[in-house]
């Protein structure tokens, strides 16, 4: 009675569950695609992964189904599995939408501005920055992040910081090839930006965000138009030969 009475009333407390291998070799897949150790159209090897991971390959089989699902792996009857290589129009889209979550997170963020916040955002700078001239882009790349996922943090709006959380990780994935590229220039306006909120001034904070977030878009379809024809085309599937019989008695 007792029990049916607390599920019914949602006050049941819910018991953290351990995540399982699959899920720990899916996050670890899913990181060496975002950082760019597998690149797009890159040929997954389910032994390879396995090895390199130190599991068997049933797990790597069942993450690869995952992240098939999530739209980061494409699985090709006969061939394989291959990381997945995004259009243009996606990364378009995706860093558009990014663009218009962010813009209002900072607008919130400055009008729900505290010093505790603007602290944070301030260390996230310096060390990104400081990774930057290290030429620690995969540090750098993850304390860009950080400052932006704070950022919707501080506008206060669980929903919005819900969405954005939900391409957080694609952004990553886009950001990384550029962040060299887009260098210091990133950073400073990361420091105009952080101005702005501690400022208060919600108006230049969704317009400094605005401008930044296009200039990130801008660098990364750049990039991407200027690549030659057939550089966004996945790797082709090795073709298997068999060993020629021996005409010798064996």
């Amino acid at each position: 009675m007792v029990r049916s009475e607390l599920a019914n009333s949602g006050a049941a407390p819910k018991i953290p569950r351990p995540a399982t291998l699959r899920e720990s070799v899916f996050e670890a897949i899913l990181e060496l695609i975002i950082n760019g150790s597998l690149s797009p159209g890159r040929h997954l090897a389910e032994s390879d992964l396995a090895e390199l991971l130190g599991v068997s390959r049933q797990p790597v089989r069942e993450a690869l189904q995952m992240l098939n699902g999530e739209g980061w792996v494409d699985l090709r009857p006969g061939h394989g599995a291959f990381v997945h290589a995004p259009t243009v129009q996606e990364a378009d889209q995706l860093l558009a939408v990014r663009s218009l979550l962010e813009t209002e997170s900072a607008r919130l963020a400055a009008l729900n501005r505290e010093a505790d916040g603007v602290a944070r955002l301030r260390e996230l700078c310096a060390r990104g920055l400081s990774a930057l001239e290290a030429d620690d882009i995969e540090t750098s790349v993850a304390a860009n992040s950080d400052l932006h996922a704070l950022v919707t943090e501080l506008s206060g709006n669980k929903v919005l910081a819900e969405l954005a959380s939900q391409v957080s990780r694609r952004v990553r994935w886009y950001h990384t090839p550029v962040a060299r590229q887009r260098g210091r220039a990133s950073w400073e306006e990361h420091e105009l930006l952080i101005d702005a909120i501690e400022a208060g001034d919600e108006t230049r904070a969704a317009q400094i965000m605005r401008d930044h977030t296009e200039h990130t878009r801008s660098s990364y379809l750049d990039q991407r138009t200027s690549q030659p024809d057939g550089a966004d085309e996945p790797e082709a599937p090795a073709t298997r030969r068999r060993r020629p019989r021996s005409l010798s008695p064996s």
